[in-house]
């Protein structure tokens, strides 16, 4: 373990992406947006959106006042826009509760256990123990690499070693060395993630449900006509209608529909 500490340390002094937006702040909004930007997308492409939103919506209770059309017009590019309503959701309740430490302690809409512990890690330097797929990476490829190939790796016996790895370590600080690491680790060629007991391929978008209905939405959200979208992809226009209204992202008012 002490060797462990003493390589993730090294790589984060010299290497870490200490200029990362969400990096340079404490202000737990800010923390959350970013958590929430970043699940299942690339850091490159969060980094100009999340400048992009907290521009528009500076504060909880600007994003609490804002339509949804207008949150998701700026979300557009990320993908999975359901993550934006959950975050306009959540931001309605946290203004509601009074503030993000009070709200985190209740359920709130797309926030899951892990994002919760990060914001606490993040905005308020708090000890947890955080586990995503760099920091699944790192402890694989470290203490797991002499385990057979076809045995999967449970987030329970990672869990058991981060505790160790954290212990008398700044958790803020550790955590983000933690990430830049095993970030480094992939970029070098090391592919364990299949390895993992909860790896799960993501599927190809191009072509994909979630194309169409990113496509419809932008296509609301600019008030164009989608006509020409029913007629390319046919079925599968159907079907996103159908996610997308059980999602609470569009409703049918007078024949047409539009964003909720």
């Amino acid at each position: 373990m002490k060797d462990f500490r003493s390589t993730v340390w090294k790589y984060w002094k010299v290497h870490g992406r200490h200029d990362l937006p969400w990096r340079k702040t404490k202000d737990p909004y800010r923390i959350l947006v970013s958590e929430v930007m970043l699940q299942q997308t690339q850091v490159l492409r969060v980094i100009e959106k999340h400048k992009e939103f907290l521009k528009k919506f500076p504060t909880v209770r600007a994003l609490a006042k804002a339509s949804l059309s207008d949150v998701l017009k700026v979300w557009s590019g990320l993908g999975y826009n359901r993550r934006g309503k959950y975050l306009h959701d959540a931001a309605k309740q946290i203004v509601e509760v009074g503030n993000i430490r009070k709200a985190l302690a209740g359920p709130l809409p797309g926030v899951g256990s892990y994002t919760k512990a990060a914001v606490r890690v993040f905005a308020y330097n708090e000890p947890d123990v955080l586990i995503e797929t760099n920091i699944r990476a790192a402890f694989i490829h470290h203490f797991h690499s002499n385990v057979l190939q076809n045995v999967r790796i449970s987030d329970t016996e990672i869990f058991a070693l981060a505790q160790k790895a954290a212990k008398g370590q700044d958790p803020r600080e550790w955590h983000w060395a933690l990430m830049d690491y095993g970030a480094h680790l992939k970029r070098s060629g090391v592919r364990n993630n299949s390895r993992s007991a909860h790896y799960t391929k993501q599927s190809k978008f191009e072509g994909s449900l979630r194309q169409v209905r990113g496509e419809i939405l932008r296509t609301l959200t600019r008030g164009e006509n989608h006509n020409d979208l029913r007629c390319r992809y046919r079925e599968k226009f159907e079907l996103a209608l159908v996610g997308l209204v059980r999602d609470g992202l569009i409703v049918k008012r007078k024949g047409k529909w539009s964003i909720a």
